[in-house]
């Protein structure tokens, strides 16, 4: 047997009907993969700024990030199951997880509450964004659904960026 042949029989249980090109399922995993990535980095990272919150809003934020967290969380799986519907497969590993996320990790020690806030401020406004360069690629290959998935999440994504901008606000400005 070729190697060729080998190849086509390990891949095969994992094929799924798609009326997509292979290449429009490679473009489509692709873009989806690295959001995946980016989402459970920002999990992550919403929920280690959560366990590690303190200061006198102690309370709101905590649950203010326990609530992003699973919304955050909430999309992992509808993702993962997107790029399998489309005939690709998913991230298998937190190592995969580490090769292709975009959202920086924080290990400090300590953070203090603004700049917390402010760092998931800005992450989730750049995951915003690389939502929107998905779903151009989504749309570009006519996949509907994974287009209007992430019109809902680009929502939610944003009215995290407005809940995190606006109890960071100091005064006036």
């Amino acid at each position: 047997m070729d190697r060729q042949t080998l190849e086509t029989r390990r891949l095969a249980p994992l094929r799924t009907p798609t009326g997509l090109t292979a290449e429009a399922t490679q473009d489509i995993s692709g873009a989806m993969n690295a959001l995946l990535a980016d989402v459970f980095a920002l999990y992550l990272k919403t929920k280690n700024f959560h366990w590690h919150m303190s200061g006198p809003h102690f309370r709101d934020y905590h649950l203010m990030l326990d609530d992003q967290g699973d919304q955050i969380l909430a999309m992992t799986d509808p993702i993962a199951e997107r790029v399998r519907k489309v005939g690709g497969t998913t991230l298998r590993s937190i190592g995969q997880i580490k090769t292709l996320q975009r959202v920086l990790d924080n290990d400090a020690d300590y953070i203090s509450p603004e700049d917390m806030l402010a760092e998931l401020r800005d992450d989730n406004a750049d995951l915003a964004q690389r939502m929107r360069a998905a779903h151009t690629v989504c749309d570009e290959l006519g996949d509907v659904a994974t287009t209007s998935l992430l019109e809902n999440w680009i929502d939610e994504t944003e009215r995290r960026v407005w809940f995190l901008f606006e109890v960071s606000r100091r005064g006036n400005a």
